[in-house]
C-alpha cells in the first residue's frame, strides 16, 4: 500500500477522467475499505453525513496508506471550519453552495496565511505539518493544497464564468440534487433539462481552463458527463452499496422461503 504520488491538483490538470465516490458511514473501518477499492478519489462528507473533526481524522488516517486521494467537504465555508480540517491533514477541499465569486473569494483566503489569507496559524499543533517536522510548511502549505467549489444552484449557474475564474480555485464540482430542485425539479437530477443543463456547465468550466467535477451514480448519466469533459466523478457512496445490496440480498433470499 502506497500514498498517491501526485498531489489532487496535478490529477486534475491531466487527462484522465477520475472515478470517485462518497464515503458517508462515517467509519474508519469502512473508509478503508473504500480506499482500497481502486477507486481514484473519495469524497469524505460533513455536510450530510454524521462526521465532525475526530471522526474525519480518523479517516484521513485509515486512508493515509492507500494511493487514493481524499477530498473533504466541510458543512459550510466557514473559515474555522476549514482551518481545521487543513490543520488536521485534509489537502483537498471540496465547499457546498458557492453561488458568487466573491465568496469563491473568501474560500481560497481561507486556505491561506497571511498575507495573502486568513487562515490562523497554529502548525506546531497541527498534523499538517506533522507537528513542525515539516519546518517549512507555513510557506509551502498552499502549494500542497486544493481547493474545488460547488456550484449547485441557479443563482450559482449565473456566476459560473465568474466563480471558475476565481484565481485559487482549482474546480467547480456541480451538485445535481440541489441544482435539480434549484431549477423546480426537485429528487428529480436526473431530469433531461437538469442533465443538459450540468453538460453545459461542465464545458463551461473546461473552457475557463478549470477542471471539472459532478456526481453521477446512474452509469447512463455519467457517461454522458465525462462525454461533456468531466475530470473527476462521483459515481457511487458507502451508504447505497450497503443500502441497496442488503435490500437485494434480502429479497433474493425472501423468494426462496416455503413459508
Amino acid at each position: 500500500m502506497t500514498t498517491a504520488p501526485l498531489s489532487w491538483r496535478s490529477r486534475i490538470s491531466g487527462d484522465e477522467t477520475l472515478i470517485g465516490m462518497w464515503t458517508a458511514l462515517g467509519d474508519p473501518y469502512t473508509t478503508e475499505i473504500c480506499a482500497g477499492s481502486g477507486v481514484d478519489w473519495l469524497l469524505l462528507d460533513l455536510e450530510h453525513a454524521p462526521n465532525d473533526i475526530r471522526s474525519t481524522l480518523r479517516q484521513l488516517q485509515a486512508a493515509a496508506a492507500y494511493r487514493v486521494h481524499v477530498l473533504v467537504r466541510p458543512p459550510t465555508g466557514d473559515p474555522v471550519i476549514i482551518k481545521q480540517l487543513l490543520d488536521i491533514g485534509a489537502t483537498d477541499l471540496i465547499v457546498p453552495m458557492v453561488e458568487d465569486a466573491d465568496q469563491a473569494r473568501r474560500l481560497v483566503e481561507a486556505t491561506r496565511y497571511p498575507p495573502e489569507g486568513i487562515r490562523g496559524v497554529g502548525s506546531a499543533l497541527a498534523r499538517a505539518s506533522a507537528w513542525n517536522r515539516n519546518t517549512d510548511y507555513l510557506t509551502t502549505a498552499s502549494d500542497t493544497l486544493s481547493l474545488t467549489v460547488q456550484v449547485e444552484s441557479a443563482a450559482g449557474l449565473t456566476a459560473l464564468d465568474d466563480i471558475a475564474a476565481t484565481e485559487g480555485v482549482d474546480a467547480v464540482y456541480i451538485g445535481p440534487a440541489d441544482l435539480a430542485a434549484s431549477l423546480g425539479h426537485l429528487g428529480r437530477p436526473e431530469h433531461p433539462s437538469v442533465v443538459a443543463t450540468i453538460e453545459e456547465a461542465i464545458r463551461a468550466v473546461r473552457q475557463a481552463g478549470k477542471a471539472a467535477g459532478v456526481n453521477a451514480f446512474n452509469p447512463t448519466v455519467a457517461d454522458r458527463y465525462i462525454a461533456a469533459g468531466a475530470t473527476f466523478v462521483t459515481v457511487g457512496a458507502d451508504v447505497t452499496i450497503l443500502a441497496r445490496g442488503a435490500e437485494e440480498l434480502a429479497k433474493r433470499h425472501r423468494r426462496r422461503d416455503p413459508r
